[in-house]
C-alpha cells in the first residue's frame, strides 16, 4: 500500500519511514516544493558538493541569453 500522511493543525507533515529510509533523507535536510497542478513535487535540495563538475565537458556555444526572450 502506498504511504500516506495527514497534515497537522500546524500545516506539517511527517514523511512516511519507509519513503524516508528509501530515499535516504535525513533529519535537518533541506527540500524545495515545487507546485504542479493540483499537486506538490518535493526534492531535497543537492548540496554544493553533490553537483560540483555537473557542467563538465559542456559546450556553451549557442546557450540561449535572457536576450532573446519575450
Amino acid at each position: 500500500m502506498t504511504p500516506i500522511a495527514t497534515l497537522s493543525s500546524k500545516f506539517q507533515i511527517s514523511i512516511p519511514k519507509e519513503v524516508r529510509e528509501a530515499e535516504g533523507w535525513k533529519a535537518g535536510q533541506r527540500f524545495v516544493f515545487i507546485p504542479k497542478g493540483k499537486g506538490v513535487l518535493v526534492m531535497p535540495v543537492p548540496e554544493i558538493d553533490d553537483i560540483v563538475g555537473i557542467a563538465k565537458g559542456a559546450n556553451p556555444a549557442n546557450y540561449r541569453d535572457r536576450k532573446d526572450r519575450f
